[in-house]
């Protein structure tokens, strides 16, 4: 749930070396022998949702149907985590060009594409282009050019709780406990939000809301009770970031119902300030427009911190139960996910 490794979740990378990950059902699976590749078998295959799922002038989002749309999503990743942002890339991300894990192989990735902007390196084939529009008597005419592949510009990653019980858990479980969170409420569906990110000239109103309009249908269609995730601040050093984390802790701190606390061998400072001494106006202003969104909608925040230094962020815990949902967001959406139906 985060605005790099996701939304996608703050992912730390798995390639070139062997993981314990704690699955949703506690205990450890280990991450060997799962290749970064799209080409890894699937547990499930992907959700197979209306294409497009909706529309916004030349901007529309749907669900990445093959690989090579995933790996489109893994370049625009690099692009903003490692080329913008100050991630460090290992060998493999940096020879690809991709940021890339083996959650990508089991997840599905929803995508903002620009149509009206061709994917960088795409060009529209013409056989014998000086042939073109020239008929010859007992010949087929030379087909139109193949159309230019929209461009990716924004991108979620998404892992349901079925999905994760069968594979290696969720991310989220190498850096908050959520296994007492998940086991407090049997009956309920989670879906983790991760690897979250925009393309520079596309953050805005636009691409956002289409995001979130392709997550409603999601959650809509497979019947997702609770959404959770890792979100970050950008650094490493919590003192610098005292203010953010302590205006979370003090004012957006889930309920003990919805709480998960940061694992105790990566568990950073998180409530550096007390709450008297917080201007909620000023704490604000400091967030990332993601988690600040996400607030809005009505997520709590779990208990304490992670720093990942791998991609210089400091994560917090998102958790987000439908039922929470500020009203006149789903209002907005509507309840059959139509506001920008295609």
């Amino acid at each position: 749930m985060a605005n790099r490794p996701g939304a996608g979740g703050g992912v730390t990378s798995l390639v070139g070396r062997i993981r314990s990950h704690r699955s949703v059902a506690g205990g450890a699976k280990w991450l060997a022998g799962f290749r970064p590749d799209l080409g890894d078998t699937r547990v499930d295959a992907p959700t197979r949702l209306p294409s497009p799922l909706g529309r916004i002038g030349s901007l529309e989002v749907r669900l990445a149907q093959a690989p090579k749309e995933v790996k489109r999503a893994q370049r625009l990743r690099y692009k903003v985590f490692f080329e913008e942002m100050s991630a460090i890339p290992d060998p493999l991300a940096r020879l690809s060009r991709r940021d890339m894990d083996p959650f990508d192989a089991v997840c599905d990735h929803l995508l903002v594409l620009d149509t009206a902007a061709p994917s960088p390196g795409a060009k529209a084939s013409t056989p014998f282009p000086a042939l073109q529009g020239f008929e010859i008597k007992g010949v087929e005419p030379l087909a139109a050019p193949t159309p230019r592949k929209p461009k990716v510009v924004g991108a979620y990653r998404l892992l349901r709780q079925e999905t994760a019980e069968r594979a290696f858990g969720f991310y989220s479980a190498g850096e908050f406990a959520i296994e007492p969170l998940i086991a407090r409420h049997p009956g309920l569906s989670f879906l983790e939000l991760g690897r979250s990110c925009v393309s520079k000239p596309y953050r805005d109103k636009r691409t956002v809301e289409l995001l979130w309009h392709g997550i409603w249908a999601y959650v809509l269609a497979h019947d997702v009770d609770v959404m959770l995730g890792c979100a970050s601040l950008e650094g490493t050093d919590p003192q610098l970031l005292s203010l953010a984390l302590s205006y979370l802790k003090h004012f957006h701190a889930a309920p003990p119902e919805w709480t998960a606390s940061a694992l105790p061998e990566r568990r950073a400072a998180f409530d550096l300030i007390p709450r008297e001494a917080i201007d909620p106006r000023a704490a604000l202003r400091t967030l990332p427009p993601l988690i600040k969104g996400y607030l809005r909608l009505g997520a709590h925040v779990g208990d304490g911190a992670v720093v990942d230094r791998q991609f210089g962020a400091t994560d917090v815990l998102i958790v987000l139960p439908r039922s929470a949902i500020n009203p006149r967001y789903v209002d907005y959406y509507g309840a059959g996910a139509g506001r920008h139906a295609a």
